[in-house]
């Protein structure tokens, strides 16, 4: 099958598998061999299949125009679920009629699926997120930190995670992340990271202990994936598929700081730990591997 992904990156063709920042789009591409090109532009070639990822600043997305080189045409899902709400009300109206024009349309999680039915799409499927770390290896476990996955603002509830960060008392690392607050840098007992690659990003994260990131904005769950890979423990809301498959025994309800924080402390038990880091490194082969990921691609996709 021939597919190819349009967005607003300006990337065209093929990705390769030692692409410096390979994040969860990218990795669908090179699983699935496909191509990507800009939105708007006119690949001049056929495609079987079409994925739209729908920018999140501007949502006038053409699907009549990509349909018009691609057999069947979807729409990706691209942030959490109410992202679009934001928009203007002419903006809400037109993503509403892609999605309804749509073939089918993916997203992230299965607490997705049924708002997408009940906006009244078709046919909704889950694409897991993926990571493919090409020549990279898993934590040598070199420092007893925590880090969390985001910064202060709502979007990544980056409060809520130091809070849980602090209670467990080691020292805590975050990255820099595009909604970061100039202030963040004033917090005396938070050590942020420079902007750094993926692939930086996935070898620095293997030098902590633990992660925590309780966001209560639902989209691909990276930072609990890349914590499964590496086998870090990760506290995370329920919601995210990639925090409950991967890290069940530290998921808690959404606001649950409280119960966030006794399981911090309980994982400076050594038995604990060890139990939730094998949890997640087996289940992130059972899940997350390139492998497992195409063989539940297959299962969802029949065409």
């Amino acid at each position: 099958m021939k597919i190819s992904f349009f967005s607003e990156s300006q990337i065209r063709g093929e990705i390769p598998r030692d692409f410096s920042n390979a994040r969860t789009e990218y990795a669908w591409m090179m699983a699935l061999n496909a191509e990507h090109y800009p939105l708007g532009t006119n690949p001049s070639k056929r495609f079987d299949l079409g994925i739209v990822i729908v920018p999140k600043t501007n949502p006038n997305v053409d699907l009549d125009f990509i349909r018009s080189f691609c057999d069947k045409v979807t729409v990706m899902q691209e942030g959490p679920h109410w992202y679009f709400q934001d928009y203007s009300v002419e903006q809400q109206f037109h993503y509403y009629n892609t999605l309804m024009s749509a073939d089918w349309v993916y997203c992230h999680n299965e607490s997705d699926v049924n708002y997408f039915l009940g906006l009244g799409c078709k046919d909704v499927r889950v694409m897991r997120s993926l990571m493919i770390p090409e020549g990279l290896e898993k934590r040598n476990w070199g420092k007893n930190e925590t880090m969390i996955g985001g910064n202060f603002v709502s979007w990544y509830g980056g409060f809520d995670s130091y809070m849980v960060a602090r209670k467990i008392g080691d020292p805590i690392v975050a990255p820099s992340m595009g909604r970061k607050h100039e202030q963040e840098d004033s917090i005396e007992d938070i050590t942020y990271l420079p902007y750094m690659s993926w692939r930086d990003w996935i070898k620095t994260l293997g030098e902590y202990n633990i992660g925590i990131h309780l966001m209560r904005t639902h989209a691909a769950g990276t930072f609990a994936m890349n914590c499964g890979f590496h086998g870090i423990p990760c506290i995370g809301y329920k919601g995210l598929d990639t925090q409950q498959i991967l890290h069940p025994l530290t998921t808690v309800e959404v606001g649950d700081l409280d119960e966030a924080q006794r399981i911090g402390l309980k994982l400076k038990d050594s038995k604990f730990y060890n139990l939730c880091s094998k949890t997640a490194l087996k289940r992130f082969d059972d899940y997350y591997t390139e492998k497992a990921w195409l063989e539940n691609w297959k299962n969802e996709n029949v065409f």
